[in-house]
């Protein structure tokens, strides 16, 4: 009883310095190559330098501001800086961008493969809107996109897409609710040789899907692609705190996967696929996934399962040979969840999601199980460090520039205890709802793959 209570005052007191967290400004700083090479010898100034706020977001004043920097376009890290009143946001923002280390420029982009766009949608007309005029202006030479609209009560989406888009998009509808039934109805209706995924709280950079399908045309073996997910606004506590202990984000370092090379440091590779990406930005080889029968439609939200699909497509797609390419030049922007339940129910579902997958894996492909057995032991070692508390102040204080230049995951905030023990009560949970998931989808006629 003691316990309890304790618990509860404690959760009160994190919730209250929670809601003490400021609102952070979300821009963009592109620095031309060109001036960014001369300043190696001296200060370039600010000549040809654009700051340009994130999608959603106003023009940069003074205070804090989440920054992406870009040179010539390409992204190539992060900073968190501190604008002082009546000072020029450039031309502070330039000089914390300047701290970058310098990158090699990027080699030319093959040309990619036909592209489907996949976007999965309820009820959410308006974020869908905004996601697929991001879409349709894509530079990608050869792509369609397909709306998959699932289990609706309205007739909203329908309209819009045939009101706003007519030809540009095709609508498909999935009667049956989850994520996973939804992404398998699109799957089975594209037509590109590359199929991505993403959502409709998103907005697609530009080059988004060049950058992320031109990889499976320079590697025959490449079954999926991945990509960097930032955060389109940071306007609440919730927003803020995710971001600040890293997002979505996998960092800004292109990386191959290979499971005939397994990475050293990742005791449980292919197992922990929340490394590789995430749903939101996600890409595969369309001849592979249907190959694996696409994702497994007892996993993924809307399910009882509550989360997983998109790491259960990772993993079944290495698990064939196939590697996966992470690329952070392909760009989404995402509306992170805005309240304290909403992290809550995505602590929960996060958890719940990784056990869940897990089990999809292994009940699928049984002789994956001894793999997975004899790298447990490391694997246990890697789940507690998941769901640790995490400290503030990892990445340096909360001033400008918090943290190195270009680092996420500056933990500037703590992540509460009450988020950690949810993780942990799903990934207790995960199983359960993956096993009851599997039961109501033959209610209606379904099966799990």
């Amino acid at each position: 009883m003691a316990g309890g209570r304790r618990a509860r005052q404690g959760t009160r007191r994190e919730i209250e310095q929670f809601l003490s967290i400021g609102p952070v400004q979300v821009a963009e700083l592109d620095l031309p190559a060109a001036r960014e090479a001369a300043g190696a010898g001296g200060d370039p100034g600010d000549e040809g330098v654009e700051l340009r706020p994130g999608p959603g977001s106003a023009p940069v004043t003074s205070g804090s501001v989440f920054v992406l920097v870009r040179r010539a376009g390409q992204p190539v890290g992060t900073l968190l800086g501190q604008v002082p009143d009546g000072a020029d946001p450039v031309a502070v923002l330039t000089g914390l961008a300047r701290e970058l280390p310098p990158q090699a420029a990027p080699a030319p982009l093959p040309v990619p493969p036909s592209a489907s766009v996949v976007v999965a949608t309820r009820e959410r007309a308006g974020q869908l809107a905004r996601a697929l005029d991001s879409l349709l202006a894509q530079d990608h030479p050869d792509f369609e996109i397909v709306v998959v609209d699932n289990a609706p009560v309205t007739e909203e989406t329908r309209e819009l897409v045939e009101r706003k888009y007519g030809e540009r998009v095709r609508y498909v509808c999935e009667p049956v609710p989850g994520l996973a039934i939804a992404h398998n109805r699109g799957l089975a209706a594209v037509r590109g040789q590359v199929v991505a995924f993403t959502d409709d709280d998103v907005v697609a950079d530009p080059r988004w899907l060049t950058e992320l399908t031109a990889p499976f045309a320079a590697d025959p073996g490449l079954g999926c692609a991945t990509g960097l997910i930032l955060p389109a606004r940071l306007r609440t506590p919730a927003q803020v705190l995710l971001e600040s202990h890293g997002g979505f984000a996998k960092g800004f370092t292109p990386r191959t996967y290979d499971p005939a090379h397994p990475p050293a440091g990742e005791p449980l590779f292919p197992f922990t696929a929340g490394r590789f990406g995430s749903g939101a930005n996600m890409a595969f080889r369309t001849a592979v996934l249907r190959s694996v029968g696409g994702f497994d439609p007892a996993t993924g939200a809307g399910t009882r399962a509550r989360g997983g699909d998109d790491l259960y497509g990772f993993v079944r797609v290495l698990a064939e040979g196939r590697r996966l390419r992470y690329t952070p030049s392909a760009l989404v922007w995402h509306h992170h969840r805005e309240t304290w339940r909403d992290l809550e129910t995505q602590a929960y579902g996060y958890g719940a999601g990784l056990t869940a997958y897990l089990t999809a894996v292994l009940v699928n492909r049984p002789a994956l199980l001894p793999a997975f057995l004899a790298r447990v032991p490391g694997g246990l070692a890697h789940a507690r460090g998941l769901t640790a508390v995490r400290a503030s102040g990892a990445g340096g204080d909360s001033g400008a520039g918090a943290g190195v230049p270009g680092e996420h995951d500056s933990r500037t905030h703590p992540w509460p205890r009450r988020l950690s023990r949810l993780q942990r009560r799903g990934m207790l949970y995960g199983p359960v709802g993956y096993l009851r998931a599997r039961r109501a989808l033959r209610t209606v006629g379904l099966e799990a793959r």
